[in-house]
């Protein structure tokens, strides 16, 4: 017997190239089809490698643009799982709308407070909510989820702000504390230890720039349209 001099592997690729070629030429449509999927493949995934790296490059330059408070924040929420952040919101939203008493809702992202009862809105009102911030090793967010109405004050009434209200401005602490007026004309004092109080107001909260972080400050004539309507126990949902 004679042994074969060359592979039979050259005369397979040879036949698969042959009946490829055939396969073409029978099917052009499928293989035209084919290339076009491949090509919508190929053009899906570059899109997607584009959109990656936007999306780094983005979160890059905003964690660069965070003060220390807003970087540990974000930290923070990203360890504790920022889902959950999500769902304590949307479930303060929920329970809000479909809140058979008279509530106070106030929305952080519009920067509006709303006096209502299952989702039907009495007045709206403009807000503004203090920013996180950092004193020593304490950090100031603004609330969120569920609080209740303890107290409401008027300008003859004393509070007792916290130190770092003072020190947060540049201001010397004082001796006391317990400031007449402090909160402003008219204020409502919250569960938790948040407030939402309104100008004018003496020092620390004077500045018309500043408001106390962890609060809410409100307009005064709006927290005066709405003080027959505001009781101890009343429900104020942050969201």
């Amino acid at each position: 017997m004679t042994r074969r001099q060359s592979p039979r592997g050259g005369d397979d690729l040879g036949r698969r190239r042959h009946r490829w070629s055939e396969f073409r030429q029978a099917y052009p449509r499928i293989v035209a089809g084919m290339a076009v999927f491949l090509g919508l493949l190929v053009l899906v995934d570059a899109f997607l490698a584009w959109q990656w790296f936007r999306y780094h490059r983005e979160t890059r330059r905003l964690r660069a643009a965070m003060s220390r408070v807003e970087a540990d924040r974000a930290d923070g929420l990203v360890a504790a799982g920022e889902s959950q952040v999500a769902l304590l919101m949307q479930v303060a939203r929920l329970q809000a709308t479909g809140e058979p008493a008279l509530n106070l809702a106030i929305s952080l992202d519009e920067g509006r407070m709303y006096l209502q009862r299952e989702g039907a809105r009495l007045r709206e009102m403009p807000v503004k909510v203090g920013t996180d911030t950092r004193t020593g090793d304490l950090v100031v967010a603004a609330p969120r989820g569920k609080r209740a109405v303890v107290r409401v004050l008027d300008g003859d009434a004393s509070y007792e702000l916290p130190a770092w209200a003072w020190s947060s401005r540049g201001l010397p602490v004082p001796a006391s504390r317990a400031v007449k007026g402090a909160l402003g004309p008219l204020a409502v004092v919250l569960s938790g230890g948040t407030v939402i109080y309104s100008l004018p107001a003496p020092a620390p909260l004077d500045a018309s720039d500043y408001v106390l972080p962890g609060s809410v400050r409100a307009e005064a004539a709006d927290l005066e349209a709405i003080r027959e309507n505001v009781r101890p126990g009343m429900p104020v949902y942050f969201h």
